[in-house]
C-alpha cells in the first residue's frame, strides 16, 4: 500500500505563514495550543506523518517539535509520541481573551438527574450484544422515523402493563428524550395554527423555552396543594385559546404532589370537549414509595392525550431515548414533524432497550433503582428532621427529590449561597417559577408557596451521598438555628 497523507495517522490542520518553514510550523502549533484548538493532552501526528501532510522535510518537523518541547508547549516520550503539555493558568479563547472558568460544585443535590452510577452496564451490554447478533443487515440502513418496530412493540406491552397506558406500536414515536418529544409536539401544534400552550406555573425552565422557540405562548397555570388548577383554563380560553396543556400529573415537577383525581378528570374533559390535547410528562412515574405508582392519565382519553416517557430516570439521560404515545389521528403529523426537526435515535440503542424490556431486565432495573432512591429518600428525610427540624419537607412520596420549605425569616438566595460556600449545589423553588424573578411568590402560582429548596437525591454517586447530605444538614442547621 502506498503511504500517502490519507493513511499516515492523525490529522492536524495548521496554517503555515511566512517563508521560514520551521518557524512557521512552530508558530502555528503554539497558536493552536494557545487558542485551545489543541487541548492539553491532545496527541500530535508523528514527525513523518505531519511532514507528509504539510509537505516539508521530516527533520524540519522533528526540530520544530524539539523546540516546542524545550519551551514547554509539548511533551515527548520515546515510543509514546508527542502531545500537548498541561499548562497552568486560564484557558484562552480563540479571540485571544482569557476564557472564564467555572469550577463545578463538589457535591450536587440539584434535582433532575438520576444516579447514573446505577446504570446496569452488564445487562445493557448483554442486551446490546444479543440484539446486534440477531439483527438483519437492513436494520443498519436509514431508520424509520417512528423508531424501530422491535422497541415500539416492547414499549407498547410495558407501558400498558406498568403504567396503564393505552398503546399499540403504531401510535408510538421514539424520540430523543422529553425535550425532543415536546419540540415535536409544539411543532405539530404550530402547524395546526395553535398560538399558545398552558403550562404548570412551576416547572422546568427549559421546557418553557422550547414552547416559546416554536412561537407558542407559554401560559402559566396556578398550582395549589392538589396540583394544577383546571378551572384556570376557562379564564385562559376567554383571553387566549390554549391548544394544549402540559402537565406532570403523577408527580408534579418540582412541587411533588400527584394531581388530584377530580382534576385529572377535569383536564381530560376540557381536552375532549374542545378537541385539544393534554401532554402528559410521565418523567418518573415508576418511582413511588408509599404505595403503587399512580397510573398514567392518558388512559382516560387516549385520543386527546400525548403521553411522554423516557429512559432518562430509569436508566440514564445520556442514552437520549424517549417515547411519545400519540392519538391515532395524529401519527402522520408527528412523523412529519420528526422528519422536519430530525433527531433520529441510534438503532443499536433502540434494539438494546427492546431486548432489555423483553428479557425482564428493564423491570429489574426499575425495581433496583426504586430501592436505591427509596433508601436515599429515607436517609435524607431522617437527617433533615433530626438536624434541621424547622425545615418542613413535602413531595417525599415519589420521585428523586424533595421540597424543603424554609422558615419565614430565610430567603432561598441566602441558603443557596451559603450552600455553595460549603461546596454544595442546590436550587431554590423560585428557580422553577414561571417568572423566576418573582421567586416562590410568583403571581403565576396564586398559592402562597413558602421559600424552599428543591433537593435532589439521585445525582451524587453512592460514596459521595453521605458527605453531600452531611453538608446540606450542616448548612440548614446553621441557618435555621436548629
Amino acid at each position: 500500500m502506498s503511504k500517502t497523507w490519507a493513511n499516515l495517522g492523525l490529522d492536524l490542520h495548521l496554517d503555515l505563514a511566512g517563508r521560514r518553514v520551521r518557524a512557521g510550523l512552530e508558530a502555528a502549533v503554539r497558536d493552536a495550543v494557545r487558542t485551545g484548538r489543541l487541548a492539553a493532552g491532545a496527541r500530535l501526528p508523528s514527525s513523518r506523518g505531519l511532514a507528509a501532510d504539510v509537505g516539508v522535510a521530516r527533520n524540519t518537523v522533528a526540530e520544530a517539535y524539539a523546540q516546542l518541547v524545550a519551551e514547554g508547549w509539548l511533551t515527548a516520550q520515546t515510543g509514546s509520541g508527542t502531545w500537548v503539555s498541561e499548562r497552568p493558568g486560564a484557558t484562552v479563547s480563540a479571540a485571544g481573551v482569557p476564557a472564564p472558568t467555572s469550577r463545578p460544585p463538589r457535591y450536587d443535590l440539584r434535582a433532575g438527574v438520576p444516579a447514573v452510577s446505577a446504570f446496569p452496564r452488564g445487562e445493557w451490554l448483554a442486551a446490546a450484544r444479543a440484539a446486534l447478533g440477531a439483527a438483519a443487515d437492513e436494520v443498519l440502513d436509514y431508520p424509520d422515523s417512528r423508531g424501530r418496530p422491535e422497541l415500539r412493540s416492547a414499549l407498547a406491552g410495558y407501558l400498558s402493563r406498568a403504567r396503564g397506558v393505552i398503546a399499540d406500536p403504531e401510535r408510538i414515536i421514539i424520540c430523543g428524550g422529553f425535550s425532543h418529544g415536546l419540540a415535536l409536539t409544539c411543532r405539530v401544534l404550530a402547524h395546526q395554527g395553535q398560538g399558545s400552550l398552558a403550562v404548570e406555573g412551576y416547572g422546568h425552565q427549559a421546557y418553557r423555552r422550547i414552547v416559546r422557540a416554536h412561537r407558542l405562548r407559554a401560559i402559566p397555570l396556578p398550582i395549589d396543594d392538589l396540583g394544577a388548577m383546571p378551572g384556570a383554563l376557562d379564564a385562559i380560553g376567554r383571553q387566549d385559546r390554549a391548544g394544549a396543556v402540559l402537565l406532570t400529573p403523577a408527580h408534579q415537577y418540582p412541587l411533588g404532589m400527584s394531581l388530584a383525581p377530580g382534576r385529572r378528570t377535569a383536564f381530560v374533559a376540557w381536552a375532549a370537549r374542545s378537541g385539544r390535547l393534554v401532554i402528559e410528562d410521565d418523567y418518573d412515574g415508576e418511582f413511588r414509595y408509599d404505595r403503587q405508582p399512580v397510573g398514567a392519565m392518558q388512559s382516560l382519553a387516549p385520543e386527546h392525550a400525548v403521553y411522554a416517557g423516557t429512559a432518562s430516570k430509569s436508566l440514564a439521560p445520556g442514552l437520549r431515548l424517549g417515547w411519545l404515545v400519540v392519538p391515532s389521528r395524529m401519527v402522520t403529523e408527528f412523523v412529519a414533524a420528526k422528519d422536519e426537526l430530525g433527531g433520529h435515535n441510534s438503532v443499536l440503542d433502540q434494539l438494546a432497550l427492546a431486548r432489555l424490556i423483553e428479557s425482564g431486565g428493564y423491570d429489574r432495573q426499575v425495581r433496583r433503582a426504586r430501592l436505591i432512591y427509596g433508601r436515599r429518600r429515607d436517609r435524607l428525610v431522617a437527617a433533615l428532621r433530626r438536624d434541621a427540624p424547622r425545615v418542613r419537607l413535602t413531595g417525599i412520596a415519589a420521585g428523586q427529590h424533595v421540597v424543603a420549605a424554609l422558615p419565614g425569616d430565610l430567603s432561598e438566595d441566602e441558603v443557596v449561597a451559603r450552600a455553595a460556600q460549603n461546596g454544595l449545589a442546590v436550587e431554590g423553588l423560585g428557580h422553577y417559577a414561571d417568572d423566576p424573578g418573582a421567586g416562590a411568590a410568583s403571581a403565576a402560582a396564586q398559592h402562597k408557596w413558602r421559600p424552599a429548596l428543591v433537593v435532589g437525591y439521585g445525582r451524587p454517586a453512592e460514596h459521595a451521598f453521605s458527605t453531600a447530605l452531611g453538608r446540606l444538614c450542616a448548612t440548614l442547621a446553621e441557618m435555621t438555628g436548629a
